[in-house]
């Protein structure tokens, strides 16, 4: 109903050009632009101070880490690749050792 009501039409259209100018004008002024890269930069270096003590905290509780938990989980996937494949070659073996005896 709102959809097709004209009035909203305009209205929307008329916030979508004054947020497309704003947002232009914001990026076109370089103070601005410089405090967001800033912050951005603050922020992943607080990301990191952040990691590197969670880690260090589960280390001191003798947990593991989600690093140390996706080493595993690629240990456990090469292992169960490498199971598959000695299944598959012992069936063949057995396979082909029925064959001989049936002859």
């Amino acid at each position: 109903m709102l959809k097709n009501n004209p009035v909203m039409k305009k209205l929307v259209e008329t916030g979508e050009e004054r947020v497309g100018k704003l947002a232009q004008q914001l990026l076109s002024n370089e103070k601005f632009v410089a405090a967001v890269q800033g912050l951005v930069s603050r922020s992943l270096a607080a990301k990191g101070t952040l990691d590197s003590a969670l880690r260090t905290a589960l280390s001191a509780m003798n947990l593991p880490s989600t690093a140390d938990l996706e080493q595993l989980r690629s240990k456990v996937d090469d292992l169960e690749r490498l199971l598959a494949s000695v299944e598959g070659k012992l069936d063949t073996l057995v396979s082909n050792a029925s064959s001989k005896k049936k002859a």
